[in-house]
């Protein structure tokens, strides 16, 4: 007797992308230190089949402040994201850097506020 099988069930499911230990690392130290000011409040992680995200809020009730997220070098998007960069910085809407390293893009977030004058 023949039976009718669904192909997605015995296809692999693609890995989930996650940060590496060391990428992590730097993440968690640059969150420490802005708590430690008062800056930020809570953070989330989010691991999916194209994309980690690093989710970043001053309050735990909002919007994330800043989302740092890697993306996937394999697929049709690839291309793209060998041109531009793996790593991006969002805040809100908005992409406020991409690059190949988590340093260069945690490097928008070091930076120390100063006043100007009028």
């Amino acid at each position: 007797m023949t039976a009718v099988v669904q192909i997605h069930d015995y296809r692999c499911k693609a890995p989930y992308l996650s940060f590496t230990r060391q990428e992590l690392t730097s993440l968690l130290n640059l969150y420490s230190s802005r708590v430690m000011h008062g800056d930020w409040r809570d953070y989330a992680i989010n691991h999916g089949p194209s994309m980690a995200s690093f989710f970043i809020f001053q309050h735990s009730n909002e919007s994330p402040l800043f989302v740092i997220s890697k993306l996937e070098t394999r697929g049709k998007d690839r291309m793209a994201a060998a041109r531009q960069g793996r790593f991006v910085l969002f805040s809100r809407q908005t992409k406020l850097k991409q690059a190949h390293t988590l340093d260069d893009v945690l490097k928008v977030l070091n930076r120390t506020l100063r006043l100007v004058p009028n």
